[in-house]
């Protein structure tokens, strides 16, 4: 298989970042594994101004495309693909990846630099994804800090790296869409080389999709694993939906069942009631007054934000469909909000595609305390509004044990790492073997102490 490696529609001022993180002014055309063509490509802007012959011992499948922006890939191309993956999720749309950008959420100035990978056989794209070169850690939710201590204790770089992953977001799902596994495979290899050929110490693909991490393992990646918590809209005896809330709680054993009932209790004797908006429901002010509870869950944190007001202005207007919210009020004013994401597509909910009637919890915050406001808002409001919607799964987001009590079960989320440095790639894939037993051992502990009834 030969692929045309082209730098597609890139400003040359921002065409060259990746002469910035090789420190040199031209884009090698050679790799280790002989993957690309012999295109010739300027020094200066990075395009392709002249082709050379095709090899003769192989045909020309695809050519790849770089690009320095998400709105250089034509959104219906970018979102057809998605809808083709068998774990999609609306992190990975065309109208949010824009907003990460065009809201100054996710930017070169704030350390995530854009490379968007188009795989083409003709005018059809075959694979995507989208890759941020990185000169830090954060918002990433797959902690590598000791990983760039260690490099830095030994005077070598660990920044610049590169992630393949969704900005702030430790949601599982695609990250390398394609039609096939051949156009994965093929759009893996190329990021792997882009990566190695552009210097980067590592290559980490977060969060990734069942596809994804195959093609990874099978590619000579390292696979890491981490717990989140997910909630099932299965009844744990028959495998039949819950009909209600209650009929959720009688699921769970007597302890349970009592403690979040107390839970609620304590919630609607200090008179809050919520109100539930999905979409359009959503007003200006209403995402106004979430804004100010997710600014201040942070700031109570000691940190800005990291998603923008205007981030959350474009989700209003591109992808309201995608977004149901919470909020908690007590004698007429709102207190609080929590806001979940829903399915991949408008009309995703209450499809029979077990895979894309999910619901993602994503943030919360309030403006006054009150006990047990977090637990109703964040927990049991979704799941109450996911059994009457017919909802499949409600995913609780990275860590916390505490969602166990609220019979959020606990799931291995993959990741996968390249790492450029020989005697590095090794010491780390020890410490993955070594966490790895942890992580299988501390599953089997919390599945031990699952919170639903005993059969008997």
């Amino acid at each position: 298989m030969r692929l045309k490696w082209l730098i597609h529609n890139a400003r040359p001022c921002t065409a060259s970042f990746l002469s910035r993180l090789r420190h040199r002014g031209e884009i090698p055309t050679a790799t280790r594994s002989g993957l690309w063509g012999h295109d010739a490509l300027c020094p200066d802007c990075g395009t392709a101004h002249c082709m050379t012959t095709p090899c003769p011992a192989s045909t020309p499948a695809y050519a790849l495309h770089l690009h320095d922006s998400i709105h250089r890939v034509g959104a219906d191309a970018w979102d057809a693909l998605l809808a083709l993956q068998p774990h999609p999720t609306p992190f990975l749309r065309h109208a949010y990846l824009c907003a990460l950008e065009d809201s100054g959420s996710a930017t070169p100035a704030r350390g995530w630099t854009p490379v968007v990978f188009t795989l083409w056989a003709g005018t059809d794209l075959q694979a995507a994804c989208i890759v941020y070169a990185k000169a830090h850690s954060y918002g990433e939710y797959v902690f590598d800090w000791a990983w760039a201590d260690a490099y830095a204790r030994h005077g070598l770089a660990y920044y610049p790296k590169a992630v393949a992953a969704v900005p702030f977001t430790p949601v599982p799902g695609t990250r390398l869409m394609a039609c096939d596994d051949a156009a994965r495979d093929a759009l893996l290899r190329a990021v792997l080389d882009w990566a190695e050929q552009a210097e980067l110490s590592s290559l980490h693909l977060l969060f990734g999709a069942q596809q994804d991490l195959a093609a990874a393992h099978q590619a000579g990646m390292l696979l890491r694993s981490t717990v989140q918590f997910h909630w099932h809209n299965r009844r744990p005896m028959d495998g039949a939906r819950f009909a209600d809330f209650e009929d959720f709680l009688a699921s769970l054993n007597q302890d349970k069942r009592k403690k979040i009932r107390q839970e609620r209790r304590r919630v609607a004797q200090a008179g809050v009631c919520f109100r539930v908006l999905r979409g359009t429901q959503i007003t200006t002010a209403d995402w106004d007054f979430f804004y100010r509870c997710y600014e201040r869950t942070y700031l109570e944190h000691g940190n800005p934000p990291y998603l923008t007001r205007a981030f959350f202005h474009a989700m209003q207007q591109h992808m309201p469909e995608a977004w149901v919210l919470f909020v908690a009020e007590r004698a007429g004013r709102p207190i609080a909000t929590s806001l979940i994401a829903v399915g991949a597509y408008p009309n995703c909910v209450n499809t029979p595609n077990d895979m894309q009637s999910v619901a993602y919890g994503r943030y919360w915050g309030a403006l006054e305390r009150v006990d047990c406001l977090h637990f109703e808002a964040c927990y049991y409001q979704p799941i109450e509004w996911c059994i009457a919607q017919g909802v499949h799964r409600f995913e609780g987001g990275a860590q916390g044990e505490h969602k166990m009590a609220r019979a959020l079960l606990p799931v291995r989320a993959q990741s996968a790492h390249w790492l450029a440095h020989p005697a590095f790639a090794e010491a780390v894939d020890r410490f993955l073997a070594r966490e790895g037993e942890g992580v299988e051992h501390y599953l089997e502990d919390l599945h031990a102490r699952n919170p639903f009834r005993q059969a008997g």
